[in-house]
């Protein structure tokens, strides 16, 4: 059996958004932190990486979610991964389910779906939504060394996962996968 620990990304300061976006919510009052820690309750476990606004949107997670803070954070995307692939170091966890904050229509049934791509530590799979690769990406252990390794910016895993064989998981008929960059 493998074991998937969730790893959601949500430590930037959102510029274009106005704020960090791990302290946003909807017209509705949801809270995007705490929709996008329920959408990773299908994993064994689920780790928060946090920067800009760290302690408020802290302040909001259940006991039950792992909190990391990048201290780098405003170098970009690829620090806040850096720094949530450290913390699962030491876990036994086999992989990680990592997906973005700002990402609404991504939920639960995605993160499934996803799961049902492990195959064991070696495994690198994403989301794709109409043929277009997206978030979440599952990154088995194996490659947890050489993502750290090539995880610079903004640019997080990409380089990485265009020099690897990548399983597409669709999940166009889940959700759109897009990611929210203005209010």
């Amino acid at each position: 059996m493998t074991s998937v620990a969730g790893l959601l990304l949500a430590a930037g300061e959102g510029r274009r958004f106005g704020g960090p976006k791990a302290l946003a919510r909807d017209e509705d009052g949801t809270s995007w932190l705490l929709r996008s820690v329920q959408a990773l309750r299908p994993c064994a476990g689920v780790v928060v990486v946090l920067g800009a606004g760290a302690e408020q949107a802290a302040a909001l997670l259940p006991m039950s979610v792992s909190r990391v803070r990048a201290d780098d954070w405003s170098q970009g995307m690829g620090a806040s991964l850096r720094a949530g692939l450290e913390a699962l170091k030491g876990t036994d966890h086999d992989a990680a389910l990592v997906t973005l904050v700002d990402l609404p229509d991504v939920g639960g049934d995605v993160v499934l779906r996803l799961l049902g791509a492990v195959r064991g530590s070696d495994v690198l799979a994403r989301a794709a939504y109409d043929g277009v690769p997206g978030h979440p990406v599952l990154i088995g252990r194996d490659h947890w060394a050489g993502v750290r390794e090539s995880a610079t910016g903004d640019r997080g895993a990409r380089d990485y996962l265009a020099t690897h064989d990548v399983t597409l998981v669709e999940c166009g008929d889940l959700a759109t996968g897009l990611d929210v960059d203005s209010r």
